[in-house]
């Protein structure tokens, strides 16, 4: 590595459970295609993935050779431009087995680049209406850091993922870590969901404390939900079934309508378009 990342913050995203319509890791690749990143780190699948479930792909390394690339977790260093602080981008699979161990070498890579801060990102799917914005809500791994980021302590109780079993070993280890989980609608689950994606960059910003550049994916938010529109045009069912969310949605969301609340949202539109 060229120089040792300066006051990182890590963000993580793992396919599969944790990943609804893929819009977790979807922040990740924009982030990667984003600003000049840095591979200093790759985790052995061997010790973690079943090959027979993630299989390695080939494919044509040149004209006359050919490579097989494994699935496995990979860890990037990017310098946001104009960012006091470097990211340390963790993009990969949920393992297939030993999750604790898979944590530790994600906790020790962390240490060795001085984290400061680890962001797991995941999506869920819910009863949420693609028509209104996509619901990110956010948890923390103790009471100190849920307060100074504005969270609220997870209540919770269930399965849980990858995503799940890092927070949990992060707090073990005295690492702080945070997570911000998108709501995708689950009646579109296809990936991509590049709404979802938006939402979570939207989010993320606040958190790093920098501008995100969001490229095209204003525009292809605004062409998935025109896509679904047409969709539900085309379903009696699914269009009542939309309505009805829609008014569930408006409702819960009155109370949220307050002053505070919209001149965040205010000052948040102010801050993009200044660095736009």
């Amino acid at each position: 590595m060229s120089a040792a990342p300066v006051d990182p913050i890590m963000i993580a995203a793992f396919e599969g459970w944790n990943d609804a319509a893929e819009a977790a890791s979807g922040v990740i690749d924009h982030l990667l295609e984003t600003w000049e990143a840095e591979q200093v780190a790759e985790i052995d699948p061997e010790d973690y993935y079943d090959f027979q479930v993630n299989r390695p792909v080939v494919g044509a390394a040149d004209e006359e050779t050919r490579a097989i690339t494994w699935p496995t977790t990979r860890i990037y260093v990017v310098r946001p431009v104009e960012s006091a602080r470097d990211l340390v981008l963790v993009r990969g699979l949920e393992p297939n087995m030993r999750w604790r161990q898979f944590c530790a070498e994600l906790i020790e890579s962390a240490d060795q680049l001085g984290v400061q801060l680890v962001v797991a990102l995941g999506a869920l799917l819910a009863d949420t209406p693609h028509t209104r914005p996509i619901p990110i809500t956010g948890t923390a791994s103790d009471v100190q850091l849920a307060s100074a980021l504005e969270f609220e302590r997870s209540r919770y109780e269930g399965p849980t993922g990858i995503n799940g079993v890092f927070q949990d070993a992060c707090g073990s280890s005295d690492l702080p870590c945070a997570s911000l989980w998108a709501a995708v609608p689950h009646y579109v689950a296809q990936p991509p969901c590049p709404k979802a994606t938006l939402a979570l960059i939207g989010r993320l910003e606040d958190l790093i404390e920098t501008s995100i550049p969001v490229g095209d994916l204003v525009e292809q938010a605004r062409a998935w939900e025109r896509g679904v529109d047409e969709l539900a045009r085309e379903d009696t069912e699914i269009s009542a079934y939309v309505a009805a969310l829609e008014e569930a949605r408006d409702a819960s969301d009155l109370p949220e309508a307050s002053g505070e609340a919209i001149a965040r949202e205010f000052e948040r539109y102010l801050k993009r378009r200044r660095d736009d």
